[in-house]
């Protein structure tokens, strides 16, 4: 009989069941085909012939070879008695009845479990697909014992569509089907087709978990057999629209509504991401035009321009890769400094609307947001079923202290939400299941990483060469396995990808205002060894002082884990050291930070200084040019992986203490390093000269600004000028990185003049303003001003130093300023 599990099942659900097989348990019969039908009663009674005819014929006739259950959901018409009257005469033929109509889901779920069979096939009442091709889906499963599923396929391209659906329903199809592959199951084409055998037990087990009611339980299903490792195989098949379909237009959007509900914890874990980053910039959200990122240095002001100029590069149809609007007349080699044109071409509509401030701070929290959910998707996705565990993995990976420290100025360095999706390429890349098409799609993403970000690539590109070296080391027979198609694999990625960046690399190394690399001094710019294991000056247990004596400045603090975060990876580590894949992730950490600690490591309590690992490479090509206490970077993912696992781990131990001890250990290690809002300040507003279009006069035939400090790295404030009210006019000097002398070395900011160095001393105080203004000093001033092309000198009345700046460029212009609004000007003549 049909277990009384099963029964009991069925009757909490408001159904009954009708024909029971009785002294039978689940296994016993060799075929269930169970049929959903709602208002079928003009179809069900010759479908329910043609199978019962062909399943004599084809399974066996037999009274334990099969059977056919017809689960009514609820029909308001004659459906439930042409079941009975045909259960009557056929007694293999069974009828389970909903008390009201709930929906495919809820009559297959009801079906599924009061099934006996070793193997269940569902299909539609109308013979969509006809049950001829049911000796399809049983030759996939004989021709590959790994396969626990066959579902049939429309998409297939051996299928054959006798009758097409209306153009408006081929049209949602399509497009419901695009939004499935992407958010719920990827590497299947057709999910919906409402023919599919699967293994009985398996079927029971899933349909058991199911919790949707809808047309989305093809979906759940295909997604409970992916989290269980059970293969799915799609087969070709026969397939013709039947007039009367019962799927309505309005269930398309109740299936996007099922489809949400079935991610709803994906979709959690998404909004809690994007509530972090938008406490990390609350202060700058809540004042945009007034607030700027207080330890941003220079780098909002920079960034800002970046993203403005590439949207007026676009608006006006001009070359992306480079601009004359700073650094006149040289100009500045976009794609050799870090503009993001990934994001920030396809942001030019959002930067002309409103501004790249609002544009920036888009960037900064739903880039970061978005990669933590990335790093959350691969670590769920390929390394534990815990969505919870994977999703506090990602938000270590996304928002650990070195990415919180950049996310005060950098987003290239924060915002790295196609890493995982290029780890997750090379991971299939090496299953060599369809090398070809990875191989494409992983020179794509690879392109696509070059246009956001190449220095934060490269540091995971070692990081993941590091993690392939280590795992081949320790499971040697799956690194053999994966050579051959991850070596075909990434040839076909250079093949695409190279064609794609060859002329914007070409363009950054080759060029205009193009250099070879930025130096960092004798002894780097490694991370002091302190710095691994103090906390991070915004963090719950920082110290800003402490922070900022072991890091170069507030945006550079690559490391600070804090020891208990140490402590706890490297435990995690040791308890876990079983499995290849924890030491790989363990053993990759170490190397990462030990390649962190720069050419030499200092151990300040013995006064001695040792040669470290990186001094072999530091002079490498492109290396040359890393901030080696970056590389630290690598340990965020890398510890979010380990996390994850031990979550998952800690969560199957049997003992309620010790999961407790293992939860209180991974709190002791987070909570320290919990990060804190961004610290903003105020702006200092643009000069009414600039937003009342007072400087025009002064800059036609494209001649410049000289503002006064000139913008440089460590004062920038003249590129929001400029960024914040359209790019009217061009500017002298600038922040960016550029070519200095023969050798064309990259250094920050213009080529140092005797006038934009004698101000800028000025400004600062480092030297007093001069009282003896040499006819030497009038001369090269004027030499400098005829080099920028200058237009006008622009001195606002407020600027630090604004007395002494004005005397000396008074005694070298051999003038008094006009005093325009709220700044003093220099008309300069042309040369």
């Amino acid at each position: 009989m049909t277990n009384g599990l099963n029964v009991q099942n069925a009757m909490a659900r408001g159904a009954t069941i009708t024909g029971e097989h009785h002294d039978q348990g689940p296994g016993s019969v060799g075929l269930s085909v169970v049929i959903p039908a709602y208002r079928e009663e003009e179809r069900l009674a010759p479908t329910l012939e043609l199978v019962r005819d062909y399943l004599d014929e084809h399974v066996g006739s037999g009274p334990a070879a099969w059977e056919v259950i017809v689960v009514d959901d609820g029909s308001p018409d004659r459906t439930a008695a042409i079941a009975l009257k045909a259960a009557a005469d056929e007694p293999r033929i069974r009828l389970v009845q909903s008390e009201e109509n709930k929906g495919k889901g809820s009559a297959l779920r009801l079906g599924v479990r009061a099934s006996l069979g070793r193997r269940v096939l569902i299909m539609d009442a109308d013979l969509a697909t006809p049950i001829e091709e049911l000796g399809k889906l049983e030759q996939a499963l004989a021709d590959d014992p790994a396969v626990d599923a066959a579902i049939g396929s429309r998409a297939h391209r051996d299928s054959a569509i006798e009758r097409q659906q209306s153009v408006l329903r081929e049209v949602l199809g399509w497009a419901g089907n695009r939004v499935i592959r992407l958010v719920a199951v990827r590497g299947i084409r057709d999910t919906q087709c409402g023919f599919k055998l699967f293994d009985g037990d398996q079927a029971r087990a899933a349909f058991g978990a199911a919790r949707l009611d809808g047309w989305a339980i093809d979906v759940e299903i295909l997604q409970y057999y992916r989290r269980k490792g059970w293969p799915v195989a799609e087969v070709p098949v026969r397939w013709a629209h039947q007039d009367g379909s019962k799927v309505r237009m309005l269930d398309y959007l109740r299936t996007l509504g099922e489809l949400m509900r079935l991610n709803a914890g994906g979709i959690a874990v998404a909004a809690l991401y994007l509530l972090t980053a938008l406490f990390l910039y609350k202060g700058l959200w809540g004042d945009l035009d007034g607030a700027i990122l207080a330890h941003s240095l220079q780098d909002q002001n920079q960034w800002e321009w970046f993203f403005g100029v590439t949207a007026d590069n676009v608006a006006h149809l001009r070359n992306p890769l480079f601009t004359d609007l700073q650094n006149m007349p040289d100009g500045v080699n976009l794609m050799a400094n870090t503009v993001m044109l990934g994001l920030s071409v396809p942001m030019t509509p959002v930067t002309l609307l409103f501004g790249p401030t609002v544009a920036l701070a888009l960037v900064f929290t739903l880039g970061i947001a978005a990669t933590a959910w990335a790093w959350y998707w691969l670590i769920h996705r390929r390394l534990t079923d815990s969505r919870w565990a994977a999703a506090v993995g990602g938000a270590l990976a996304a928002f650990a202290p070195p990415m919180i420290s950049h996310a005060n100025a950098h987003p290239n360095f924060c915002v790295l939400f196609m890493l995982p999706v290029i780890i997750d390429r090379a991971l299939r890349l090496c299953a060599g299941k369809n090398v070809v098409r990875d191989g494409v799609l992983m020179g794509l993403f690879c392109a696509y990483q070059v246009f956001l970000g190449e220095e934060p690539f490269l540091l995971a590109a070692i990081g993941m060469a590091v993690f392939a070296l280590v795992y081949a080391f320790y499971d040697r027979r799956t690194a053999r396995a994966a050579v051959k198609p991850l070596a075909k694999g990434l040839a076909i990625a250079a093949a695409v990808s190279i064609p794609l960046a060859a002329f914007p690399l070409y363009w950054q190394f080759f060029g205009p205002q193009s250099y070879h690399s930025v130096l960092h001094g004798d002894n780097g710019a490694g991370n002091p060894l302190r710095a691994l294991s103090e906390y991070p000056a915004r963090s719950l247990f920082g110290d800003a002082e402490t922070a900022g004596k072991l890091s170069m400045n507030t945006t550079e603090q690559n490391a600070f884990y804090g020891w208990p975060l140490l402590a706890l990876a490297i435990g995690i580590t040791l308890w876990m050291w079983r499995r290849p894949l924890v030491r790989a992730l363990g053993l990759t950490a170490v190397a990462a930070a030990v390649l962190s600690l720069g050419p030499r490591v200092e151990l300040d309590k013995f006064g001695v200084t040792l040669p470290a690992p990186w001094l072999l490479l530091r002079h490498l090509p492109l290396l040359e040019s890393v901030i080696e206490s970056r590389v630290a970077m690598v340990c965020a993912p890398l510890f979010g992986m380990l996390l994850a696992l031990a979550l998952d781990r800690i969560r199957g131990l049997r003992s309620s203490d010790h999961r407790a001890v293992g939860y209180l250990a991974v709190a002791a290690a987070l909570v320290p390093i919990l990060p804190l809002p961004l610290v903003t300040k105020d702006r200092d507003p643009v000069p009414s000269f600039i937003t009342e279009g007072r400087y025009e006069e002064y800059v036609k035939d494209g001649r410049s600004l000289v503002a006064v400090p000139l913008p440089d790295p460590g004062a920038a404030a003249a590129l929001h000028w400029q960024s914040s009210t359209g790019f009217g006019f061009k500017l002298a000097g600038g922040y960016f990185n550029g070519p200095d002398g023969p050798d064309r070395v990259g250094i920050y900011g213009a080529r140092p003049r005797m006038l934009s160095t004698l101000l800028n001393d000025v400004r600062w105080g480092t030297v007093p303003a001069p009282d003896v203004i040499t006819q030497e000093m009038r001369d090269q001033a004027r030499q400098d001003l005829a080099y920028w092309k200058a237009g006008v000198v622009v001195l606002p009345v407020r600027e630090q130093r604004a007395k002494e700046l004005r005397s000396t460029l008074t005694g070298l212009l051999g003038t008094e300023p006009q005093l325009v609004a709220d700044c003093l000007v220099w008309p300069v003549k042309a040369a």
